[in-house]
């Protein structure tokens, strides 16, 4: 809900004075709990409230004492990229009695504490409010006791809830993304990606149990990011007869020369009579089926251990934030809510009501009501189980629809993670849907060589975890080629072009508009999905392959800090790419920590510059050891790198030293990151949907002829949903000269940043979360969220 600019709120007139804040997590640990600690913590002290942590969850609560202290800015320094919860987490059996509360209220009112930030599962946030609804119950029977003074009642007189979601499992209805989700899938992939290496050098089959006793949100998107043959969720047990045709499956994949087959189980997985599966069960078949050398891995623990993503770190700092405003705005009458990510976008919704759907999914799975439990579970799960049907199981040539259209897909720009997962959607969807695939070599400049080939299904296998662009990509625009290009679309008989690249994509796009008027064989559907490290494609709030930049870069920053644990004070100046967009440099910096951040879009001077060094110069002085400034690669001429390394060398001198450090590609190079391969997967199957749409509504007279200007399009992600938007009208929206759209939604992340870092600054809450309701069904746009 838009608000009034009026609502942009400062230092000066955001107060918590007087207010006190308490922070805990409980439950299950899960990665990014830290960053969401420390946001809580960081905010609260800026707005001037009292903030305390609990330490071990609701026990501490309960036993009071030195589980609940008083924090300060410097003690939540250096946990952002540490897992786990460094403030304890338990299970309290004490809590869920009266005299539990009883005792947990008195040690709350003793310091003074009416605001409560419960970082946990279902269970916790229920827990929570209960205790609130209870409150001034509780605090009577203090009163009778003789325990708290009468006049305590009046000032301390409700009880405020803000929730946040750290679970790994994603079993919480309400939000696209639960803290610890995104780095569990990272720990998955990253094992998934080590058993191929040995999997298909002895062409074994191999079983993986993940988390999820009753969701089976990380075997779902493990298997769709990793392509694996086979999954087993307990939202959708399979039907009788599943050994069988699951053995034809692995065997079909053996005889197409595959010399690996992957089945993923989640913990809970069960048949249509609730008889649980184990992977010794499916190993022991598949060896006396099928005779394949079968292994069994169950990855356990590890996948709640290890560093948080960068996706973890931004998404629990984003919404530490925001639970501290919520706490700040809510009254008496305020229900208990969650802070929550719907799209790209924070949300809050009325706790109990997220709580109560989640309920309804375990009693539909439990009533065998399957169908309904996956709608339950909301449209970004039921549209990863229909992508990964589509995309896993071939269907037979008989059943396949025959569209006799010829569809192009090529890369363009620079490689970007993400891309060859895109390609193998597109290429999956497209036979699926009866059209022939071509695949173009080396972008337009393979085009107009004629680097053109027919794909097939098996083509694509094994692409989804692979890095770069295994197509090749190239810069080179269509515009001086396009009679030989046009030659080339006449010569295979294209109707229709899917491209997926960056800004140079976009571009081409605007070419071949232009060159409709000369030449029908670009009279087609065109469409473009956005895949650049940079993110800076007009029309899309993200493209495929920032993501994996983000981890790289982060992963880089906490262990150059790393280097210097131990040594004397120390600031390091990094160096990042995205042209003259800021995201990388902006983003990456939220997620490292960063004191500083230079962009092109938000210009500085010397004085700007000083005034950074002053402030580090400040924070060096106490127990702050580490600094981090983050420069984009063209955000100024003339303070290049170099510069700004020697100003905080000259001027640090004597408290801090520096050194700086250029990333260069490595930001563009290795596996792409879990998020990568399912936005890849799951924007270019929507693209392949769009384009056959089109070609139905283009075909006309025994050929295809389309030259409106919705059929020239970029799939973009927009706030809270997928839009397609004809490429004509982002022209206004487009900087040409640097390279970026004229807005770009993250630079109102860049306050945080600078909160988090100890800088006094202005924070526009017109975009903070409303309270909403819970709704069961989405708007269809958004089935393709930016949570995977």
């Amino acid at each position: 809900m838009a608000q009034p600019d009026s609502k942009k709120i400062f230092f000066e007139n955001l107060s918590g004075a007087g207010k006190a804040i308490a922070v805990l997590t409980s439950g299950g640990d899960a990665q990014g709990m830290n960053a969401a600690v420390r946001a809580v913590v960081r905010m609260g002290l800026y707005v001037g409230a009292k903030v305390y942590f609990i330490h071990e969850g609701y026990q501490g609560m309960v036993d009071g004492g030195e589980n609940i202290r008083e924090a300060t800015w410097e003690s939540v320094s250096s946990m952002l990229q540490v897992g786990g919860t460094v403030i304890g987490s338990a299970r309290c059996k004490e809590f869920r009695t009266h005299e539990g509360r009883l005792k947990a209220a008195h040690n709350l009112v003793r310091h003074g504490i009416t605001n409560l930030c419960v970082i946990g599962g279902d269970g916790s946030l229920t827990g929570a409010n209960l205790f609130r609804e209870e409150w001034s119950g509780l605090l009577g029977e203090l009163v009778e006791q003789g325990l708290i003074e009468a006049s305590a009642v009046q000032k301390y007189s409700a009880l405020h809830i803000v929730g946040m979601v750290g679970s790994i499992d994603n079993d919480f209805c309400g939000t696209d993304m639960t803290i610890g989700t995104d780095s569990a899938l990272h720990r998955i992939i990253e094992v998934v990606d080590a058993i191929m290496t040995t999997a298909q050098s002895h062409q074994r089959t191999f079983v993986l149990e993940v988390m999820g006793r009753h969701c089976g949100y990380l075997a779902l998107v493990s298997a769709l990011a990793c392509g694996a043959d086979w999954v087993l969720i307990p939202e959708m047990p399979p039907e009788d007869g599943w050994e069988e045709k699951m053995c034809q499956k692995l065997s079909a994949n053996r005889a197409g020369m595959k010399r690996l087959n992957i089945i993923i189980v989640a913990e809970g997985a069960i048949d249509h009579n609730n008889k649980p599966i184990t992977t010794d069960y499916i190993k022991n078949l598949v060896v006396k089926c099928l005779g394949f050398d079968t292994r069994v891995t169950i990855l356990g623990h590890v996948q709640r251990g290890g560093t948080p993503s960068a996706f973890d770190r931004i998404l629990a700092s984003r919404m530490g934030v925001e639970a501290v405003l919520a706490l700040l705005e809510t009254t008496a009458n305020t229900p208990a809510c969650v802070v929550s990510l719907y799209g790209n976008q924070s949300v809050r919704l009325p706790l109990m009501e997220c709580v109560q759907m989640t309920q309804e999914v375990q009693k539909a799975m439990d009533e065998k009501r399957f169908e309904e439990a996956v709608k339950l579970r909301g449209r970004s799960f039921e549209n990863n189980l229909k992508t990964y049907k589509l995309l896993a199981h071939r269907k037979p040539e008989s059943e396949l629809p025959t569209s006799n259209f010829n569809v192009a897909v090529l890369n363009v720009g620079a490689p970007a993670a993400g891309m060859n997962a895109a390609v193998r959607s597109a290429v999956r969807v497209g036979i699926s849907e009866g059209h022939k695939m071509f695949a173009v070599s080396d972008g337009f400049e393979g085009f107009y060589k004629g680097q053109i080939k027919e794909f097939k299904w098996a083509d694509v296998g094994g692409w989804t975890g692979q890095g770069g662009s295994l197509l090749g990509t190239k810069r080179t625009l269509p515009a001086k080629h396009v009679d030989k290009i046009a030659e080339q679309m006449r010569k295979h008989n294209i109707n229709a072009l899917l491209i997926i690249g960056g800004f140079e994509a976009f571009l081409s796009l605007l070419e071949l508009l232009t060159a409709r008027g000369k030449y029908d064989e670009f009279c087609v559907p065109m469409v473009m999905v956005p895949a650049t490290v940079s993110n800076n494609v007009p029309g899309s709030d993200l493209s495929v392959g920032a993501d994996t930049a983000l981890n790289a870069i982060t992963t880089t920053c906490d262990r150059i800090k790393q280097s210097a644990s131990g040594t004397k004070r120390r600031v390091f100046i990094i160096e990042t790419m995205g042209g003259y967009c800021g995201y990388l440099a902006s983003v990456g910096g939220l997620a490292a920590g960063a004191d500083a951040a230079y962009i092109y879009e938000e210009p500085f001077d010397i004085r700007d510059l000083q005034a950074n060094v002053e402030h580090l110069t400040e924070k060096m002085k106490t127990s702050i050891q580490r600094g981090l400034v983050l420069r984009n690669e063209n955000c100024n001429d003339n303070y290049t790198t170099d510069f700004i390394y020697q100003l905080y060398s000259e001027e640090g001198r004597g408290v801090f030293d520096c050194r700086k450090n250029v990333l260069g590609h490595m930001q563009q190079g290795g596996a792409p990151s879990p998020f990568d391969r399912n936005f890849g997967t799951k924007i270019s199957a929507k693209a392949m949907q769009w384009i056959s749409k089109k070609l139905v509504e283009a075909f006309r007279q025994g050929r295809v002829f389309a030259n409106t200007e919705d059929s020239c399009c970029l799939l973009g992600m927009r706030r809270r949903a997928l839009v397609f938007q004809p490429v004509v009208q982002l022209k206004e929206e487009t900087d040409f000269v640097h390279r970026i759209p004229k807005e770009q939604w993250w630079l109102k992340l860049r306050p945080l940043m600078k909160i988090l870092a100890k800088y006094k600054t202005s924070y526009d809450i017109s975009d903070a979360g409303q309270l909403e309701h819970v709704v069961r069904n989405r708007p269809k746009e958004s089935d393709a969220s930016v949570a995977m």
